[in-house]
């Protein structure tokens, strides 16, 4: 475990440090305030003539940098905070900071979803930042999914019409206003192709809920105080959506991943990595059998790791090649059709496919094994086929065109595969590759397939899953195809918790707890719990307010 060091109490610095004192304050105690308290100190800073003159240059830099930070919402951090537990979308925003306080000009800027983690109310920060990058004489280039960012850009490049071997084309570029005078002739061979138009026209949409749920039993927590938290007492809903949004700091991961999720797996005879600070745990625990929590981290770190292998689809697709004659003939086993056991695969690349050459002063080198030509078997493995493809190809195969070749076959085993590939379909990963390795998917990708895994799995007892931002990545045509899946796992009698920002997702939810009102310090209280339709009416909510427009 780590405790809080005697001595310096968490400062880093020795005590000599903390003798030298500017505006009554030692060095030790500045990079413990928030960036927000940080702003207000040397806001009013008083110093004598001869040290203003000294530190005139260096308190305009400081200035600048600490408004960088409040800029792109990061107001509630402290200089001190480990980089480590620092989020995806916070590391960016510090080196957009970073990119803003260089004050270069004539560069080209690429982001990959800035928006990532992000509340309606602090994008709208992130887009005057970017403009910002932008007036200095700096290209921006931005991959994004949200929409306010999309409205708000310059010039607007959709790539698709779909994903994978169906995307890969320009369906529209131009500007967000050109996209308004379209004509109707337009619109209609322009949307055919773009689901991106057919959702900022308002011709798709993903639709209010006919009905919200009602519910009667819940899990309450009591005296939270972990971090930011301020002593509260929550009910989390049975069998229903719950989603817990805020602004970003607002104390959401550490309610639900802090204490929450390690709270009830202790409780179900897990082990669990160390509990957050709360009193009791109380309603009806005994209605859950477990809990689950479905983040973004990769699903293997090994080239090896793949989606079809981690929802159990390969060993039926080694069993049904092993059946086949040549391989009955040849005494083939399911093993022979694995990569990962010696006998069927390549020996020289050990079934990678690939040859990695260490360099010592420059970056390894990846190249294809000069043995198997990347198809990661032996020559006489790849004999074996079944309706005309070998298992390289099977594995060559996306998620989609699988699902087709397997419909095909007369098999009983070949309708198991089918349907253990269903749930990946289901939750949009049609376009992924069955052999795709692991570490080339996104962190929304990664998280999507642990959905798929549950809902292959069918459990039958009543699981709570805790999701953290499952949007990330997502576009509009995906959400809807998400949240359809929700659906099936609550008429199956499981519960849902959802870390969210997005609103399309919280407008969906049967109820909504909303922390806040600000991130770090001015956070840890629930401003709201109830219903998106009572949400917009509470004025104290920021969330409440981005969510009107949408109520309709």
């Amino acid at each position: 475990g780590k405790t809080v060091c005697p001595a310096c109490h968490g400062s880093r610095l020795k005590q000599e440090a903390a003798y030298i004192r500017v505006g009554g304050k030692p060095i030790t105690e500045l990079v413990l305030m928030p960036v927000d308290r940080l702003h207000d100190f040397f806001e009013h800073l008083a110093l004598d003539e001869h040290d203003a003159a000294v530190a005139r240059r260096l308190l305009t830099e400081i200035r600048n940098r600490i408004d960088f930070l409040r800029n792109v919402g990061l107001g509630y951090l402290t200089l001190n905070r480990l980089s480590n537990s620092l989020s995806g979308g916070e590391s960016q925003r510090i080196n957009l900071a970073t990119s803003l306080g260089s004050s270069l000009v004539g560069s080209l800027y690429i982001l990959d979803e800035p928006s990532i983690g992000l509340h309606p109310r602090d994008t709208e920060r992130l887009i005057r930042v970017l403009k910002q990058l932008r007036d200095l004489g700096n290209t921006v280039v931005v991959v994004e999914h949200d929409e306010a960012i999309m409205r708000a850009t310059d010039y607007l490049i959709d790539i698709g019409p779909k994903a994978g071997r169906l995307g890969g084309e320009v369906v529209f570029e131009g500007t967000p206003a050109g996209v308004a005078q379209l004509s109707s002739d337009q619109v209609q061979v322009r949307t055919e192709r773009s689901y991106t138009l057919k959702y900022l026209l308002g011709l798709e949409q993903i639709p209010l809920p006919a009905v919200r749920r009602r519910w009667s039993n819940y899990i309450e927590l009591t005296g939270v105080r972990e971090n930011n938290l301020k002593n509260l007492d929550v009910r989390f809903p049975l069998n229903v959506m719950t989603v817990v949004t805020g602004v970003s700091g607002s104390g959401k991961s550490s309610l639900l991943k802090g204490v929450l999720y390690p709270a009830l797996k202790r409780f179900y005879n897990s082990t669990a990595e160390r509990t957050g600070q709360f009193g009791a745990l109380l309603g009806s625990t005994h209605l859950v059998k477990g809990v689950e929590l479905v983040d973004q981290n990769p699903i293997g770190y090994s080239t090896r790791s793949n989606p079809v292998t981690y929802i159990k689809a390969y060993d039926e697709i080694r069993r049904l090649f092993a059946d086949q004659p040549l391989a009955k003939q040849m005494g083939y086993s399911p093993a022979h059709f694995s990569f990962n056991t010696a006998g069927g695969r390549c020996e020289e690349c050990q079934g990678e496919g690939t040859v990695t050459v260490e360099m010592q002063f420059m970056a390894d080198l990846v190249l294809e094994c000069e043995h198997c030509h990347g198809k990661r078997f032996k020559p006489d493995i790849l004999e074996v086929t079944y309706r005309g493809a070998n298992i390289y190809d099977v594995l060559e195969m996306t998620v989609n065109q699988a699902m087709e070749f397997f419909a095909q076959g007369t098999e009983a085993i070949g309708r198991r595969i089918v349907r253990k590939l269903k749930p990946l379909q289901d939750v949009g990963l049609g376009y992924v590759k069955l052999g795709q390795s692991s570490s080339t998917l996104s962190g929304g990708e990664s998280q999507r397939v642990k959905l798929a895994s549950i809902l292959a799995a069918e459990k039958s007892e009543p699981t709570i899953f805790i999701f953290d931002e499952p949007t990330t990545g997502l576009h509009f045509h995906d959400i809807k195809t998400l949240l359809r899946a929700f659906d099936d796992l609550i008429a199956k009698g499981h519960t849902l918790l959802i870390i969210e920002h997005n609103p399309d997702v919280i407008k969906c939810a049967d109820h909504v707890i909303d922390m806040g009102p600000e991130g770090g310090e001015g956070g840890g209280n629930i401003v709201f719990e109830g219903t998106p339709e009572d949400l917009v009416h509470c004025e104290s909510s920021y969330t409440g307010q981005f969510l009107k427009g949408l109520m309709k």
